[in-house]
């Protein structure tokens, strides 16, 4: 199926690993040109250079965890057909686990980055008519747990933020929704698999026994969450816009 993204910009944060990596991905291989922003350099380098062969592929090393970050990075590359929020990292444990100061690092990160960004961005995109912005979410704002209490209280935000923007950004010609993946096979899932199971049997090794139960008996690939960006940002999917699909394999509704 042609999804006419043919020669969009496509600018991507925590583009050098993960979901990002992926959606840079499926968007070069529907003949986009892709930006990618993380906070490695290096990282960042070696995850362009595995693309190139796909298409066009820029970079731009910046940690969006910071206001003045954010503005640089939408200084050197302005105009982008559609814009990927997909950077973050925010820790698990409950309430008496972090700090506040931890709360406000990871929250600076994912949940001002996003909206920060998607204010710079914005304004371009009501300009010219068009323009599409993804949020890239996660299941916890939709099912709140204790134990990734920070993530989900930031990913409702987040929700709230996409369905509000997305209400108003149609009148402009600009869509805005979101994406919630839920267990989805990155160095991340492991990370947070590594925190629960220490919580849970003091044990960090036994991470794997937190991923049992998953639907379909598998975590999520990225480019699943990679192809769902891709298809609800083209004009196949045009009228999408301000809400954020679960992508979960039916998580939410297993009790």
């Amino acid at each position: 199926m042609d999804l006419d993204l043919t020669g969009k910009s496509v600018l991507i944060t925590g583009g050098s690993k993960g979901i990002g990596l992926a959606c840079a991905t499926v968007f070069l291989q529907e003949g986009c040109s892709v930006v990618l922003v993380s906070r490695d350099a290096a990282v960042l380098e070696t995850a362009a250079a595995s693309l190139k062969h796909l298409g066009p592929v820029a970079t731009c090393a910046a940690d969006l965890s910071q206001g003045n970050e954010r503005e640089r990075l939408h200084s050197l590359h302005p105009d982008v057909d559609i814009l990927v929020n997909n950077a973050g990292a925010i820790p698990g444990g409950g309430l008496l686990d972090l700090t506040m100061e931890r709360w406000t690092e990871a929250w600076s990160l994912k949940v001002m980055g996003y909206i920060h960004l998607t204010q710079l961005y914005l304004g371009a995109m009501k300009a010219r008519s068009a323009g599409t912005i993804v949020n890239i979410i996660g299941a916890a704002g939709r099912s709140p747990r204790y134990d990734y209490l920070c993530g989900a209280t930031g990913n409702a935000a987040l929700m709230a933020f996409t369905s509000a923007v997305g209400g108003k950004s149609g009148d402009w010609g600009v869509r805005c929704f979101g994406i919630n993946p839920a267990a989805t096979r990155t160095d991340r899932m492991i990370t947070l698999a590594k925190t629960k199971a220490k919580t849970a049997y003091g044990d960090e090794s036994r991470w794997e026994e937190t991923l049992k139960g998953l639907p379909l008996g598998r975590a999520i690939d990225p480019l699943e969450i990679a192809r769902s960006a891709a298809f609800l940002a083209s004009p196949a999917c045009g009228y999408v816009n301000g809400t954020v699909l679960d992508v979960d394999g039916g998580m939410a509704f297993r009790g």
